[in-house]
């Protein structure tokens, strides 16, 4: 017993020895890579906006309620100066996003693509209410140009790309009537508790771009907080998509905190 309580000891101590080399190894090469002009950190933040037209189309006539969810943001990056003074830089991130919101909305002749309750479709143009929800997943990369103001401030700019990972585009409609095929086709009103469903999360792009525009202030040596605008530049939805005939595009602000190692 004591001889397998002595092997245990040593295993525990190799184990402990190899830890403090390995995590002596990772901070000789942050150093490293910092003198060189390299500088990692992680950030972390919440999303508020929503996928909207711009401008707002004829047939949305008044929105009547917002909310825009709980949406979060996580990331890690890497910075490359450029200059000895550290004034500019660029930075490539990974990021893991969700963009969400709900939102009511009173319509006018809005192309829409109803369920009803045996499980058939209708498809027209929809006058009355319309809830929808709104949930995306996104794995996004940014690459931004860094500009340092100060030594605690620092501007940044430039493109990202996404990937939907899961997307959620759905709602109800209530309070109003859908002619099908067109505005002067069959009347079917919905009034009272009746109501009906749509569901476009199919029909959402797989492929987002835009642009990001923030803003960072270093509170302390390692630790910042920072604001982020990022613009989507094309429709959430897929080319081929008809039912909606407008485009929309996620707008989206980030309020969050990062670490730079």
């Amino acid at each position: 017993m004591k001889k397998q309580n002595l092997i245990i000891a040593l295993l525990l101590l190799v184990t402990g020895v190899a830890s403090v080399q390995a995590q002596e190894d990772r901070t000789k090469g942050i150093i490293n890579s910092y003198l060189h002009g390299w500088e990692y950190g992680v950030k972390a933040g919440l999303n508020i906006g929503g996928m909207s037209p711009l401008p707002l189309p004829r047939e949305i006539r008044s929105i009547d309620g917002y909310s825009p969810g709980l949406a979060t943001s996580i990331e890690g990056n890497a910075t490359k100066w450029f200059d000895e003074q550290k004034l500019w830089g660029l930075t490539i991130g990974l990021r893991l996003e969700n963009k969400s919101m709900t939102t009511k909305a009173t319509v006018k002749n809005y192309g829409m693509k109803i369920i009803n309750t045996n499980g058939g479709e209708l498809e027209g143009l929809w006058t009355g209410s319309v809830k929808t929800k709104a949930r995306n997943s996104y794995l996004t990369v940014p690459i931004l140009v860094n500009y340092k103001v100060s030594q605690r401030w620092k501007l940044v700019a430039g493109p990202y790309v996404s990937y939907l990972i899961e997307g959620n585009f759905s709602g109800h409609v209530y309070e109003g009537h859908l002619r099908t095929p067109d505005e002067t086709g069959k009347r079917v009103d919905f009034t009272g508790e009746s109501v009906a469903t749509y569901d476009f999360s199919d029909e959402l792009r797989k492929f987002q771009w835009g642009v990001q525009l923030g803003g960072e202030w270093r509170a302390f040596k390692h630790l910042s907080v920072h604001a982020d605008l990022t613009w989507g530049l094309n429709d959430i939805f897929k080319k081929d998509f008809e039912t909606v005939k407008f485009a929309m595009y996620p707008i989206y602000l980030t309020f969050g905190f990062g670490y730079a190692f």
